[in-house]
């Protein structure tokens, strides 16, 4: 009985480690498929080692029109969003963490079913929106509409780490005449630190891969970012440049993951309040 008992846990844990396995494959495939088909003179869709090394893909790409200007679009658009996006939701969710109101609740679930609207169901009122307002094709316009769309969830994170951080500290500063300005500022803001960091990595990575939102509000091509741009590695004279492909996506994803390495201490550091409310 014990022999059995031992065997299928045998089984059931390489089941799961073969699930695993397969799981793990799914993702490392695509990145694979990335790398070795921007070294390859001859990539193609399959996963194989490259026919030679060579920079030639990268060299083709790394020019002002295909790379250099859509990834400044790409840093001014998402950049401008996500510093928007993260105080508007940090100002938003001092009140609902620090406040207790009847309309607290309500609004938290609003704010949680805005989070499930697709983005293009209220594609075509913005679009008419952006066109009365004189916003269409234009950098603020789309920098708004980004900051718009990440708020709600931001909002909805930022007041969950903020819950995090004792309101003590608080009223010991507002004790020595700091407002709720300045206590937001400097105790609850640099204590939740980890929690900024998240907001600002998810915020930034949701607009960096969006594709649909610049591609309709933005129309000028000089003004397009890099999630459109490699559209155009597509269908070029009725071929895909598949190493070109590979080439522009690794080096369009180098901000997001400097951006990540530099903040990933914050990532795992944890609240450290240990103490701060003693005493």
């Amino acid at each position: 009985m014990a022999v059995t008992l031992a065997s299928r846990r045998t089984a059931r844990r390489l089941a799961a480690d073969a699930g695993l396995l397969v799981l793990a494959a799914a993702f490392v495939l695509p990145l694979a498929w990335v790398v070795l088909s921007s070294l390859d003179p001859h990539a193609d869709l399959r996963v194989k080692a490259p026919d030679g090394l060579t920079l030639d893909n990268f060299d083709a790409i790394l020019t002002p029109e295909i790379t250099f200007t859509p990834l400044l679009n790409s840093l001014i658009l998402c950049g401008g969003a996500t510093a928007l996006t993260v105080i508007c939701a940090a100002l938003a969710a001092y009140p609902l963490s620090r406040f207790r109101s009847r309309f607290n609740r309500p609004f938290l679930l609003t704010i949680l079913f805005a989070t499930s609207l697709p983005i293009t169901a209220i594609m075509v009122p913005v679009y008419a929106l952006f066109v009365r307002v004189d916003l269409i094709d234009t950098m603020q316009g789309t920098i708004f509409f980004f900051a718009a769309s990440q708020l709600p969830f931001a909002i909805w994170l930022t007041k969950n780490f903020m819950d995090g951080v004792p309101r003590e500290l608080e009223e010991a500063a507002w004790t020595d005449g700091a407002s709720s300005l300045q206590s937001l500022i400097r105790i609850v803001l640099p204590l939740m630190g980890p929690g900024v960091a998240v907001v600002t990595v998810f915020s930034f990575v949701m607009m960096w891969g969006n594709f649909f939102v610049p591609f309709m509000l933005l129309l000028t091509p000089d003004q397009m970012p890099a999630s459109v741009s490699i559209n155009d590695f597509f269908g070029n004279r009725g071929m895909v440049a598949y190493g070109q492909l590979a080439a522009f996506s690794v080096v369009y994803s180098t901000p997001v993951i400097l951006l990540y390495v530099l903040i990933a201490r914050r990532l795992g550091g944890g609240f450290a309040l240990g103490g701060a409310v003693k005493g």
